[in-house]
């Protein structure tokens, strides 16, 4: 097998803070040291998607689209890449296809390179129009394959996606594993049953959340991964990624020599460790987060979703019950069809197995979302639902078995109309649609007088 030098896509403006600190590294702390990520040769620099978009309306009191334009004018020399839940969007549920062909568009004339798309069911019917956008507006697409693994997550099932996805159109695989649950020699032969099946790049993406995922990304290089996401090492490890450095020197003199300089990647971590200790000073990196967890393995629950337990049982003081909560999501998740636990689905499966352990019987209580699931409204679960289950749930209401977005009517207009006031652009109305009340917030925030120069009555 011929060899080549790996690439590596940096995370420390998405993925590595929204992992470790919630999210909430401000605009003005990238900019600064934008310039020199810049300079070092990355692949791509991960910068916008998954919750940044969510957090910069809600925490920060920032405009999603301002930072995107700011980064892409402080680099103009590296790709910039985003995450994308397909029908998802940024959001919690599906939106209707002319939302998302406009998001997909405003990202990329907005500076976005590659965009990294998945769906929480690995159902590409969720993907299709994601895809097609990117296409048409000359991105790269990125399809993600949500790594899980259960008694049908096989090697077939992966090959089976990854060639769906390679026949909708993408540029490049991405074996998203979102748990850091993908063992060493599990992702060899991932990597080597990919590469037969598709004639397109595979990236690897891991969190070092079991303390494995630099050893994982070694063996997928040698099997032919192209491309490595990697975290600048101030915000590397725990529920973050693998640390760039680590892995530049891993790989350094060796024929996967990544060429990136490791004196250069020490100054701009020296800036990060100092803006790292601010967070540590005030709270918000919990030193928890950077603790290997190999409950993972059995539970396999990612970093995300265990706090979010923990903060939900917290604050009915029944912390004690954690370890039960855990035990009881496998059951969930094998009663709802072995869904992969990336967002939602981990939200909702870790609601449902809360719910059951408090009231200490089985779907008793029933979140909406998990209902609409079972409905198929989220699309199609991996393994059919059994009727027990499914009668429990949703009794004998019918199960809808087409692509869910197709029962969407177009509401860009709609929304464009109802937010007018405030919109100055299509990227107002795009955040408005996404996260209406943080949107809204945030352009009164922008915008204190404009009620009066506009003499218009506050919504």
């Amino acid at each position: 097998m011929s060899h080549q030098k790996v690439k590596i896509t940096e995370t420390l403006f998405r993925d590595a803070h929204q992992s470790l600190i919630a999210t909430r590294l401000k605009t003005e702390e990238m900019i600064p040291i934008a310039e020199k990520i810049d300079k070092i040769g990355y692949y791509s620099v991960e910068m916008w998607g998954g919750a940044t978009f969510d957090s910069c309306l809600r925490f920060l009191n920032e405009d999603p689209w301002e930072r995107l334009r700011a980064l892409r004018k402080a680099m103009p020399n590296t790709k910039l890449q985003m995450l994308l839940r397909g029908q998802n969007l940024l959001g919690y549920k599906h939106y209707s296809d002319d939302v998302v062909s406009k998001f997909v568009e405003k990202s990329l004339k907005n500076g976005i390179d590659i965009i990294r798309v998945f769906d929480a069911l690995n159902d590409m019917r969720n993907l299709k129009i994601s895809i097609e956008a990117i296409k048409k507006y000359k991105g790269h697409a990125q399809v993600a394959l949500s790594f899980t693994t259960s008694p049908v997550h096989d090697l077939e099932y992966y090959m089976k996606v990854a060639k769906e996805a390679e026949n909708m159109g993408a540029d490049s695989i991405c074996i998203k594993d979102m748990s850091g649950i993908l063992l060493p020699y599990t992702a060899y032969d991932l990597v080597t049953a990919l590469k037969k099946e598709v004639n397109i790049p595979i990236q690897m993406h891991s969190h070092f959340t079991t303390g494995t995922a630099n050893v994982t990304y070694l063996k997928a290089v040698e099997a032919g991964a192209e491309v490595v996401d990697t975290a600048l090492s101030p915000f590397s490890l725990g529920t973050s990624q693998p640390s760039t450095e680590s892995m530049v020197a891993v790989f350094k003199d060796t024929p996967y020599d990544t060429g990136l300089n490791l004196e250069a990647l020490e100054e701009i971590a020296e800036y990060m460790r100092n803006i790292r200790n601010k967070y540590i000073n005030n709270g918000t990196l919990n030193l928890k987060s950077l603790e290997v967890n190999m409950k993972t393995l059995i539970y396999q629950v990612p970093g995300g979703m265990f706090s979010n337990l923990v903060s939900q049982l917290s604050e009915q003081n029944e912390l004690g019950k954690l370890e039960k909560v855990l035990e009881e999501i496998p059951f969930v998740r094998e009663d709802l069809g072995y869904p992969p636990l990336v967002t939602p689905m981990s939200q909702m499966v870790g609601t449902q197995a809360l719910f059951n352990v408090m009231t200490g019987e089985r779907y008793k209580m029933v979140p909406s979302e998990i209902k609409n699931y079972v409905k198929g409204l989220y699309g199609r679960p991996p393994v059919k639902i059994n009727k027990e289950i499914k009668e429990k749930i949703i009794g004998d209401e019918s199960v809808y078995e087409g692509r869910p977005a197709d029962l969407l009517k177009p509401a860009f207009k709609k929304y464009q109309k109802e937010i007018k006031e405030w919109a100055l652009s299509e990227e107002d109305v795009l955040s408005y649609i996404l996260f209406p009340q943080s949107a809204l917030e945030y352009f009164k925030y922008r915008y204190p007088d404009i009620q009066t120069e506009r003499g218009v009555q506050p919504i």
